[in-house]
């Protein structure tokens, strides 16, 4: 199989066991083939651990799930050196925490502090880790998955702005239709019917094919228009006072230069996706939120009048024009 037809592949065998949630598994597959981190924010019950098993189970990867609790180290997730005696020669020999995988679902990531929060910094934006003066370097094909619920806050240590835009995206997932729901009902009752085994598995997806398609993305065309296109959106965010009093109000603090580098990635790697070799405003648009809305500080007042990041930004994409 080409690398596409492996991608395509792939979002074919999670769709048949997340069921109502294809905008969810397209971003976790763009996020996987830009090489970004990615957070998913929810409900509980929505599928959000169980998409990201499927994305394991059915890729070649050493997947580790860390459950962030309010007692975890940042050494529960990095690791640590050990001290060993080996006929009165000791020596400290690095034990590598979970951090040092393919896939890592740090599930409900703002139930820990900060100072375990912040022990995957490193990680997601540098790809390795420091311990103890040394540097140990993660896998080639390394993502952090993070999981969050909008309600139950009591107890929480919300991500700071800084930690958020280390994330490629910001993934919002949503309550399926009534027909999905009652898909979803028969596909658990199948699997309990047969007690979770349906045969032989087919072959994982290698992670070769992921290599292979990121450097087919690499190669997708950006025309000047849609470069200009693209930052004149962050730019937006950063100068709303030019499209309007109200935005003016609500937006407080706009992207990062990664937001500007996030569309970029997204953008391009969804042209590919869709089967295209260059990419067109229509893309820009249609990954925008995702790689906005966390990278976008609103006011008071924006709350005040019940506007939620992506009302801000759909009112302010639609103003930005084409260049």
């Amino acid at each position: 199989m080409t690398p596409r037809e492996s991608i395509l592949e792939l979002q074919k065998r999670m769709g048949q066991s997340i069921i109502g949630q294809e905008a969810v598994i397209e971003r976790l597959l763009l996020a996987l083939l830009c090489g970004g981190n990615v957070l998913l924010e929810g409900l509980p019950g929505l599928a959000k651990t169980r998409a990201v098993k499927s994305l394991a189970k059915n890729l070649e990867c050493d997947y580790r799930r860390i459950q962030f609790t309010p007692d975890l180290l940042p050494a529960d997730v990095t690791g640590s050196e050990i001290y060993y005696d080996k006929g009165g020669q000791g020596e400290f020999v690095f034990q590598p925490g979970p951090v040092f995988g393919n896939l890592i679902l740090a599930d409900e990531i703002n139930r820990a502090p900060a100072k375990v929060q912040s022990s995957l910094l490193e990680a997601m934006e540098e790809h390795h880790v420091t311990v103890a003066g040394k540097t140990h370097k993660l896998p080639e094909l390394f993502m952090v998955l993070a999981t969050q619920n909008p309600i139950e806050q009591e107890g929480t240590y919300p991500l700071p702005e800084a930690q958020r835009d280390r994330f490629l995206i910001h993934v919002m997932v949503r309550y399926s239709s009534d027909e999905d729901e009652r898909k979803i009902m028969q596909l658990v009752r199948s699997e309990d019917g047969s007690g979770g085994s349906s045969g032989t598995p087919p072959a994982v997806i290698p992670q070769q094919a992921v290599f292979d398609a990121r450097k087919e993305i690499h190669a997708v065309a950006v025309a000047e228009s849609v470069e200009k296109y693209m930052v004149a959106i962050i730019a937006a965010t950063r100068r709303p006072e030019g499209f309007g009093k109200d935005l003016a109000r609500w937006i407080t603090v706009g992207a990062s230069p990664r937001g500007t580098l996030a569309l970029d990635r997204m953008s391009r790697a969804l042209a590919w996706f869709r089967g295209k070799d260059h990419v067109t405003p229509d893309d820009v648009r249609a990954v925008a939120l995702d790689c906005l809305r966390h990278r976008v500080l609103l006011s008071y007042e924006a709350q005040a009048d019940a506007k939620s990041a992506d009302d801000v930004l759909s009112q302010l994409i639609k103003q930005v024009a084409v260049a």
